[in-house]
């Protein structure tokens, strides 16, 4: 049955008020919210806040009827579940205590037996608790002794010196790891004291040692550069000298390997050395120890100071390479300009090694700025110095130098072309100085001359003045003593010549860029048109005071050099590595000839004039002789005998084609003196008698003309001996014309193209009334009225009636 509540109200009691009983919806609220289990707080809230809780109240009781309805059911429907429960835990309760006798029979047990086990378990807590103790204290003292035995390993490192110093800052650095990184304080206060001021003294220590050490390496390096410097260059040189001896070779090879030759054998020779060459090229500078320096960065990193090491190293590397640059302050650039040159050299061989090995220590733009400064000031210092040299050999010694540099720096891959721009700038004034001195010294050798010919006493001399410049006319060494067709000049002229080549093949070779053959021949056409030829032209036009004997002597001296131009050409393209075939193709007109032909005048005018001296002897001409001279006239004789003479002297030392040339020329001027011997105001008349000792003087002419042109077997004899009569043809037709019966034929045209076509009709007139004189006195003194005119006479009063009326 249900128990009443205390707060229930009966039923009838609610009647009344059914009034103030909820509405439908709000039970139906209510219900659903129980249902749900939802908090009825804001039903209680309303009701109370509305001032009429009662019908929530009774609500809420009717509910809980309902409830209590609801549990009354299904407790009466597991009644017999519930009574047999109750059963089974009054059974258990049995067990339970049965189950708690045991226990308490066992506890009584075990606390028996466990009394022993508990008084060995104390025991063993407090040895294990003074095992700890112990354990705690031996790594504790393992610590310090460690602790102290890295001190003591420091320490032993520290006094071994700067070698010991990285040893030593690893210990000290595991000293002071081991001192952050414990698990627990030193035992010890004062070690641990003691340690935490010893670690950074022994740091200070380190870097003060390691920056001295530093400072003392830059100071020997700085030193140990400059000789650095000069082995690299000398190394250079070594290697150019090297390639420049393969070049021959290879050029002997070319000029001796034929099309039928294999020359396997030499090939296979030439090219195993010039890989030994470049084997030998590519060895390593002279070494320098960089330990100090590998040091001083590893102590550095270790102390955490990398970076700064870095700036200090590269500023005092800057610092350094100003310095050198003052090298040249206190003395000339010619005398210190190789120290300059090689301290620099070695200072960035240097740096090349240090920035290959040195771990980062410094960076290719830092190396670069250090470079590209360097450059900067040696260009300003080169430009400076070459603007005011005044010497070509200083210039060459300084260019040759500068470009082994760049050759050494080339090989360490710093770039080298505004050097090399710098040399090539100067080019032009380097080979105007040695020009200035090579004219200076040509002039000296053509005042020193004596132009006599040149005696050489022994093969050497023969040699040296004669085959080393190729000008010999035969590869037949002749007997000793030996007298050359040329004078002193000659070699002198040719070893400057062959100088200036080699000093403008170095020059360009190794510092003056381009096409190295083309310049060359360039300047060489220079020297020999603007130097030798002007010179030796200003000496011949100037003459000097010089004998016919001496105008001989350097007409034959430009003969040779001709030989010597060939030579000159052959020279410098072998210097500069060009085939001799390629040269005999582009032979070019002799660069002398000016000034040969100014020689070759020369001597014909000294000819001339020696010829005109004896000329001046006609005045012993008698033109009004009653018988003509049998052997000629005096002069004509006197003018065969100084050339017989001559020539005997000329064909030695003369080519055939000059002593051709000077025979033509001294004989047509012998034959224009014959024309003017009779033009001459001074012969007033002249008789046939005359005439014939003309003749007989031009044909002693054409006899010593026949005679010399036996010296011309090489070339075509015929040809000259006409051409040296060719040179009397004028005094001959003049000749022929006045011994002639009939002298009018001259005005037949015909007959005058035929035999008089070299004569001047004003001349013949002239001529020809001197003649007519002759005769018109002759036959008035032995004429009568009666007397029969002479046809030649006659005749020649024709030539001359018409020659006036011609004029």
């Amino acid at each position: 049955m249900r128990r009443k509540l205390p707060g229930d109200v009966p039923p009838s009691a609610a009647g009344p008020v059914s009034a103030s009983a909820p509405s439908e919806a709000d039970l139906a609220q209510l219900s659903a919210a129980i249902a749900a289990g939802e908090d009825l707080g804001p039903f209680v809230r309303r009701a109370f806040a509305c001032g009429r809780p009662e019908p929530l109240l009774a609500s809420l009781r009717a509910a809980a009827r309902d409830r209590e309805a609801e549990i009354e059911e299904l407790c009466r429907a597991h009644f017999h579940d519930f009574i047999r429960a109750v059963d089974d835990l009054r059974s258990l309760l049995a067990d339970a205590d049965a189950l708690k006798g045991s226990l308490s029979a066992s506890h009584s047990v075990l606390l028996s037996s466990a009394a022993p086990l508990l008084a060995s378990l104390e025991s063993f807590l407090a040895a294990r608790s003074l095992a700890g103790n112990l354990s705690s204290a031996l790594a504790s003292s393992r610590r310090c002794v460690r602790l102290l035995a890295l001190a003591a390993r420091a320490n032993a490192h520290l006094q071994a010196g700067n070698h010991g110093l990285y040893l030593a800052l690893r210990a000290v650095d595991a000293i002071d790891r081991d001192l952050a990184s414990g698990p627990e304080p030193l035992p010890l206060p004062t070690l641990r004291r003691m340690l935490l001021s010893v670690v950074p003294a022994v740091r200070a220590h380190a870097e003060r040692e390691i920056s001295r050490e530093f400072s003392d390496w830059m100071v020997s390096i700085r030193a140990a550069s400059r000789h650095l410097g000069q082995v690299a260059i000398g190394r250079s040189a070594a290697a150019r000298q090297r390639q420049e001896e393969l070049r021959s070779k290879h050029r002997l090879l070319e000029e001796c390997i034929t099309l039928d030759d294999d020359g396997v054998g030499d090939l296979d020779d030439f090219a195993a050395a010039a890989a030994a060459a470049d084997g030998a090229d590519g060895a390593a500078a002279a070494s320098f120890d960089l330990t100090p320096l590998y040091r001083a960065m590893h102590i550095h990193q270790t102390l955490a100071l990398g970076e700064r090491f870095k700036k200090y190293y590269l500023e005092n590397r800057k610092l350094q390479l100003t310095s050198d640059f003052d090298v040249i302050a206190a003395t000339p650039f010619l005398e210190s300009h190789q120290v300059f040159f090689s301290q620099i050299a070695g200072f960035f061989i240097v740096e090349d090694r240090v920035f290959r090995t040195g771990g980062g220590l410094t960076s290719r733009p830092d190396v670069d700025a250090l470079w590209d400064a360097a450059v900067g000031k040696m260009v300003s210092v080169m430009e400076d110095n070459f603007s005011r040299m005044q010497t070509a050999n200083h210039l060459l010694l300084i260019t040759d130098y500068a470009a082994l540099l760049s050759a050494t720096m080339r090989r360490y891959g710093y770039p080298v072309g505004m050097l090399l721009d710098v040399l090539a700038k100067h080019r032009d004034k380097y080979h105007d100085l040695l020009l200035a001195d090579c004219r200076r010294q040509v002039v000296e050798a053509l005042a020193a001359d004596k132009f006599d010919q040149m005696l050489m006493r022994k093969e050497y001399e023969y040699s040296m003045n004669v085959l080393a410049f190729g000008i010999q006319s035969s590869d037949i060494t002749p007997a000793f003593p030996y007298v050359a067709p040329f004078s002193c000049t000659v070699p002198d002229i040719c070893r400057i010549v062959r100088s200036f080549i080699e000093d403008s093949v170095s020059f360009m070779a190794h510092g003056g860029g381009g096409d190295t053959y083309a310049a060359v021949k360039k300047y060489l056409g220079r020297i020999l048109s603007e130097v030798v030829d002007a010179s030796i032209q200003k000496l011949v036009d100037s003459g000097s005071g010089l004998s016919v004997s001496q105008a001989m002597q350097v007409a034959a001296n430009m003969s040779v050099m001709e030989r010597a131009c060939e030579f000159f050409t052959r020279h410098a393209a072998q210097l500069c590595g060009v085939p001799l075939r390629a040269v005999e193709r582009g032979r070019r007109d002799f660069p002398l000839r000016r000034s040969r032909d100014a020689a070759e005048a020369l001597l014909l005018r000294l000819l001339c004039a020696k010829a005109d001296e004896f000329m001046r002897q006609s005045d012993g001409v008698n033109w009004m002789a009653d018988d003509p001279p049998p052997g000629g006239n005096e002069y004509a004789n006197e003018v065969i005998i100084y050339l017989e003479t001559l020539t005997s002297t000329a064909q030695q030392i003369l080519p055939l084609p000059v002593l051709r040339r000077v025979l033509v020329a001294v004989l047509a001027h012998a034959s224009e003196r014959i024309i003017e011997l009779f033009l001459n105001d001074s012969v007033k008349r002249f008789n046939a008698n005359a005439v014939t000792g003309i003749d007989t003087d031009l044909k002693m002419f054409e006899a010593f003309a026949e005679g010399m042109s036996n010296l011309f077997v090489d070339s075509d004899q015929e040809s000259a001996k006409n051409e040296m009569k060719g040179a009397l043809v004028e005094a001959r037709q003049l000749v022929n014309l006045l011994m002639s019966n009939s002298p009018e034929n001259f005005l037949n045209p015909v007959i005058r193209e035929k035999n008089y076509n070299k004569l001047d009709y004003r001349k013949v007139a002239i001529i020809s009334e001197k003649f007519r004189d002759t005769s018109e006195s002759y036959f008035s003194t032995f004429g009568t009225r009666g007397a029969r005119q002479n046809p030649k006479k006659k005749s020649l009063d024709t030539l001359i009636k018409r020659l006036r009326e011609a004029s």
